[in-house]
């Protein structure tokens, strides 16, 4: 596995090593232990997520808050989208920025989020299945999050926005000019 540092403090693209043959493929896309030693944090993943968005679908950002905040290790089985993580850890030297990187069933990269950051993502391929494991378990007053389009974090989702779809739910999320 190759891990790459991104921009943000703490946030790793991993990319797996891919088997190929005449059959097909084979790669591990998740190793505890090599996760450990190749991002010098331990961490334990405890719950598994998976959704399917057709093209143009802005899902985020979102995270959790106190005792339940998240850290996320997210890749796309089919398809491809544009993942974002949004540091928003008040102490951090990268408060406030954002990073994207192309995730997709090609590359087989993933992008590990920790605990303290939105994510979110945007559907650039005519589907895409993104699966997310999770180190704590979804809890629903902890839910936080920012509206995807705020023009404070001024992120490229890729889509045009007369072709962005996303739920009232996200569109009724706060600007971080409210969230304070």
């Amino acid at each position: 596995m190759k891990v790459e540092t991104t921009p943000l403090k703490d946030c790793w693209i991993l990319t797996p090593t891919v088997y190929r043959d005449e059959r097909g493929y084979f790669f591990e896309s998740f190793n505890q232990e090599v996760f450990e030693k190749e991002v010098g944090r331990s961490i334990v993943f405890v719950q598994d997520n998976q959704s399917f968005s057709k093209y143009g679908v802005v899902r985020g950002l979102h995270a959790q808050n106190g005792e339940a905040a998240q850290a996320k290790l997210v890749r796309v089985l089919q398809g491809e989208i544009l993942d974002v993580a949004v540091d928003m850890r008040a102490e951090s030297p990268t408060y406030g920025m954002h990073f994207s990187v192309v995730l997709n069933d090609e590359n087989k990269k993933q992008l590990f989020i920790p605990e303290g950051f939105l994510h979110g993502f945007s559907v650039l391929s005519e589907s895409a299945v993104v699966s997310y494991k999770c180190n704590h378990l979804y809890v629903k007053e902890a839910e936080v999050g920012l509206h995807p389009n705020d023009p404070a974090l001024d992120i490229d989702w890729k889509v045009s926005a007369d072709q962005q779809i996303i739920s009232e739910k996200d569109q009724s999320l706060p600007y971080l000019n409210q969230s304070r």
